[in-house]
């Protein structure tokens, strides 16, 4: 073989997010100290879709998108392996990600390291999200909160579309499947939260509610049903922040809130993120 081939036969390759990949993205989450589980990549795999580059048939980094609709999507995912860095692959899965989602607005949380690039890209910061997680402290189920019927489920999407500015069906409904919704009904649904079993634990999001006390109260209720269980939330209201370190969740970490676009930011009914990953 020539040098020529040989070196073409060795060239990186570029191919489709698929089911049978989710294996190689949970040894790269694992290695970053991510807590996804396998589970957890199921359900992004079930609502995205991506691009992972291969090095000599070895899956060498990850980068999904999920659509919301035809002018919103979120970017999640993004990962390179650690003996993979400085080639370039992190700025190539970016810029494809950008291509194929078609000109749609891109949200993303953004790692300290990862924040360069994404500037460069035309990412521009929007606020930032806070990740709270332990084991809460105890106390009994506020009043006004119930458990989410079948005939919600078309108020519940509608909600979510108004505070987040894109069409979740597919995310709400795999959620719903897999979690339970609670919601505040006052002569109707005002505000709901979506509990569902996520890396170490339970993780509550997304909250939609009308002001801050709805949000709370979704959250505590989930909470004393969760009775002693390890929870995490991730917000970008810092006064919601205050009150989860209060209630015995402090603060883990935080990212970077960004967005490539122009659909209006968040409203302020969302409280909560489904995940960093997922918006």
């Amino acid at each position: 073989m020539s040098p020529s081939n040989s070196a073409a036969s060795a060239a990186p390759s570029f191919d489709p997010f698929r089911p049978a990949d989710i294996d190689a993205g949970l040894a790269l989450s694992r290695a970053e100290r991510w807590p996804h589980r396998r589970e957890d990549w199921e359900l992004v795999a079930a609502i995205s879709r991506g691009t992972v580059i291969r090095d000599r048939g070895e899956v060498a980094g990850t980068a999904v998108w999920m659509p919301y609709g035809e002018r919103l999507a979120a970017v999640g995912m993004v990962m390179v392996a650690a003996g993979q860095r400085g080639r370039g692959f992190g700025r190539a899965l970016m810029e494809r990600t950008i291509v194929d989602a078609g000109g749609r607005t891109l949200r993303l949380v953004a790692t300290h390291s990862g924040l360069p690039l994404y500037e460069k890209l035309g990412f521009a910061a929007t606020g930032t999200v806070f990740q709270h997680q332990g084991v809460p402290q105890a106390a009994p189920a506020p009043d006004g909160v119930e458990e989410a019927n079948a005939d919600d489920r078309a108020t519940i999407l509608a909600l979510d579309r108004t505070a987040f500015g894109g069409d979740r069906t597919d995310l709400l409904g795999a959620m719903l499947r897999r979690g339970v919704a609670l919601v505040v009904r006052e002569g109707g649904v005002t505000g709901f939260a979506i509990r569902r079993m996520f890396g170490l634990g339970w993780t509550i999001g997304p909250v939609i509610a009308p002001d801050r006390d709805h949000a709370q109260r979704l959250i505590a209720a989930h909470v004393a049903a969760l009775d002693g269980a390890f929870v995490r939330v991730d917000t970008t209201d810092t006064a919601l922040a205050d009150w989860l370190e209060r209630q015995g969740l402090p603060r883990a970490g935080s990212g970077t809130a960004m967005m490539r676009g122009t659909v209006p930011e968040a409203a302020p009914e969302r409280f909560a993120l489904a995940s960093q990953a997922l918006g």
